[in-house]
């Protein structure tokens, strides 16, 4: 495998399948303020040696001790990096004289004899194009400055403050080994980042657009959820999940869903989606089974008054609740936020209320189809039951389950809705869909008492 420069960051790490090229020229591009320097300073110190120092090299973008100045807010920063020689920062701009380019190309030249970097970064690199009196000029300082690099074996990172669209047409493109375009995106209200990888060559990467948030550690990037479909054989558990409701329980052929199965939870609001998530959950707890409950619908002293009041805890150390805003969003941080907590409390067990809070954070419906699909087949390979909870509009009469193929990827589906009995509603549940399992799709009466759901007879509904 070719040789990888790390970003210090594992999930940049995991789209550039394994980092930057190493001894080569990489691109970075954005329009300002997209973190083009952070992340180029984020690649220099966390691979600065002291044999192999990084060479910072400012231009005509910004001052250099500006640079330096924010930098310094950062958790990567190392003061003693740049005391002890691993870090050299150097100011083009006062080098550039009356030859222009050929001053800039004599300084790097003599920066790389002294300094012998592994790590180079420019910062700009566009402002060159002010330097030539012509294309053909610049092109020959490219072609420069390239074989220079090239000979000192060095790994090159040169920002641009390019758009996508821009960076394609410029002469930096067909140079560069690597490229990296930072963007900021305005989906509805919201402003969201995304990098994609643009051309690694020789090499695979993850394409398409993956979100980041700039923090003081850096940036953080959050890969998009589009896996592959995996054939691979597992092994399938033969368990089952029992629901908490025993009666729906023998609705599901006496033992509840196969574990690690895809729930869907479909009805109008008020008619006990969360409750029965809560049911699945708080009997998986007796189980010994942690369980997750995922939720947009309530913050945790709301959920601790609900749960209390049908006599569970929200102190049981087998669930565990994970409540976020729906303010700025995003799902793909928001999913590995989810992993995270799976892999660290080893849930069995997860319930999503609701989707579609997902789905208005996802802001495409093809994107949120193939999010759905790689976080179920993640659960699934697993051995994770997942339950997920999805708000009809209809309050009686359903034509259709969901417009966002959800219900054809779930292997059980079950549909709440009301009945009118004369002056009164009452709850009904059916269920629709249960994959490997015989079921008969009968209209059920329920209540919703103290000891929450309880299940009635089977109910005769006349159109």
């Amino acid at each position: 495998m070719t040789d990888r420069l790390s970003s210090g960051n594992e999930n940049l790490d995991a789209i550039l399948n394994g980092g930057l090229l190493r001894n080569a020229i990489n691109l970075i591009v954005g329009v300002p303020g997209s973190g083009k320097t952070i992340l180029s300073q984020q690649f220099a110190f966390h691979n600065a040696t002291k044999e192999r120092p990084a060479l910072y090299l400012s231009t005509l973008s910004e001052p250099l001790d500006k640079i330096v100045r924010f930098a310094e807010s950062l958790e990567f920063f190392d003061r003693g990096a740049v005391r002890e020689g691993r870090i050299v920062y150097e100011d083009m701009g006062r080098v550039l004289g009356e030859h222009g380019l050929d001053d800039v190309m004599e300084t790097i030249d003599r920066l790389l004899k002294e300094i012998k970097p592994g790590v180079v970064v420019i910062d700009s690199f566009r402002a060159f194009h002010a330097l030539a009196p012509d294309i053909s000029r610049f092109r020959q300082f490219l072609y420069g400055v390239t074989r220079l690099l090239t000979a000192a074996a060095t790994t090159s990172l040169w920002n641009a403050p390019y758009s996508r669209a821009q960076a394609a047409e410029e002469a930096e493109f067909a140079v560069a080994d690597g490229i990296i375009a930072l963007d900021i995106k305005l989906i509805a209200e919201r402003e969201v980042r995304v990098l994609q990888v643009m051309k690694l060559r020789g090499s695979g990467f993850q394409s398409g657009e993956h979100v980041y948030r700039i923090s003081k550690s850096g940036l953080a990037v959050f890969p998009r959820l589009a896996d592959i479909h995996d054939e691979t054989r597992y092994e399938l558990s033969t368990r089952r999940s029992e629901s908490g409701i025993a009666a729906l329980d023998q609705l599901l052929g006496g033992t509840g869903y196969w574990s690690g199965a895809a729930t869907l939870i479909v009805g109008p609001s008020g008619i006990g989606k969360t409750l029965m998530g809560l049911h699945f959950l708080y009997r998986g707890a007796a189980m010994g089974e942690p369980g997750i409950l995922a939720t947009f619908q309530e913050n945790t002293t709301q959920l601790s008054r609900i749960v209390e009041s049908f006599g569970w805890s929200i102190e049981n150390e087998n669930v565990h609740v994970m409540s976020r805003g729906l303010v700025d969003l995003n799902i793909d941080e928001w999913v590995y936020e989810l992993l995270g907590l799976i892999e660290a409390t080893h849930a069995k067990r997860v319930v999503i209320d609701s989707l579609a809070d997902l789905l208005n954070a996802a802001g495409d419906a093809v994107r949120f189809r193939e999010w759905m699909f790689s976080l179920m087949q993640r659960c699934t390979r697993a051995g994770v039951s997942l339950m997920l909870t999805k708000e009809a509009a209809d309050l009686f009469h359903l034509q259709r389950i969901s417009d966002d193929a959800i219900s054809h990827m779930a292997d059980n589906v079950v549909l709440l809705q009301y009945a009118r009995e004369g002056a009164e509603l009452t709850r009904t549940l059916t269920v629709l869909k249960t994959r490997a399992m015989s079921h008969r799709p009968l209209v059920h009466r329920y209540e919703i008492t103290n000891e929450g759901f309880v299940l009635g007879d089977v109910l005769t509904v006349t159109s």
